[in-house]
């Protein structure tokens, strides 16, 4: 009967359960008790503060952070120790490598990561995110390195994509025709994307999912969007039947907002402007220091 049971259950492209993680020994958990299970072709926006857990959760879900005790699958192999291939990660911290702002040229970058072997993707998406192949890497924008990071991560035939802020230092149209790209690809060849955002504007048609993320934990675990009436019953507001993105993400903010100072009322380390009455031992040193007046 277990094998019967185990031959019926839904094959989830992207699963955990039950997974804490924390930075360090004795530091309070980045991660605590996350569960999540994506179906393949399913497009999920992670919602949530800075500090929530959306970046230790894709990086985890890439292997670039090792976890025990705890299950890691994505196409049903565990990351760590059968890793699957056909994942893609792509995070903000590829752009200030010193190795990719040296003086090399964008076609030569590319075709040292194998962009020959891609020509055809490699090319739609040199149009599309508006490359120019004669660029030197060492002396082009934040905005225009990510886009040669973008071409380079997304060359390839990725199965499932983990995205970390990178459309941040994308101009409007450049994003909305990155995200046009993504959804189509998605559509076409049943490709997963878990993709951790904070920004909202023109994401309305992208996700199948919408999951939401405070300190650590999943308030509201991946479900499907657009909300049918009573996905948001637990929100303090009512946002109306059919509301957008932005709208629902602001919310979820504020009141993540509010349940982060009533757990520093209770004790826990407070943001924010200090109220000692003592000056500190710095403020005394570098008051005598001040030549600002």
């Amino acid at each position: 009967m277990g094998d019967s049971l185990a031959a019926s259950a839904p094959q989830w492209e992207i699963s955990i359960e039950s997974l804490t993680y924390s930075h360090a020994a004795g530091a309070l958990p980045s991660l605590s008790n996350v569960t999540i299970q994506l179906p393949k072709g399913s497009r999920t926006l992670l919602v949530g503060a800075n500090g929530a857990g959306k970046s230790t959760l894709l990086q985890i879900l890439a292997g670039k952070r090792l976890v025990s005790g705890t299950e890691i699958r994505v196409q049903g192999k565990d990351v760590f120790r059968s890793t699957p291939a056909g994942i893609t990660f792509l995070g903000t911290e590829w752009a200030m490598n010193p190795v990719v702002r040296g003086d090399i040229v964008v076609s030569d970058f590319l075709n040292s990561v194998g962009g020959y072997r891609h020509k055809e993707r490699r090319d739609r998406l040199l149009d599309l995110l508006d490359v120019d192949l004669d660029w030197h890497m060492h002396q082009i924008s934040d905005g225009e390195r990510r886009r040669v990071q973008l071409c380079m991560g997304l060359m390839g035939n990725w199965d499932v994509l983990l995205l970390d802020e990178v459309t941040v230092d994308l101009d409007v149209l450049v994003r909305d025709d990155l995200l046009t790209f993504l959804k189509e690809d998605s559509e076409a060849r049943g490709a997963t994307v878990l993709y951790a955002t904070h920004i909202f504007d023109g994401l309305n048609k992208f996700p199948t999912h919408v999951a939401h993320m405070h300190l650590g934990t999943f308030l509201t675990e991946p479900t499907p969007w657009p909300f049918v009436d009573g996905t948001l019953a637990t929100m303090s507001v009512e946002l109306g039947p059919s509301p957008t993105l932005y709208a629902v993400a602001l919310q979820w903010l504020k009141e993540d907002r509010e349940r982060r100072r009533a757990l520093e009322a209770q004790g826990r380390k407070r943001r924010g402007a200090r109220t000692d009455a003592v000056p500190s031992d710095s403020e005394t040193f570098y008051k005598k220091y001040d030549y600002s007046h």
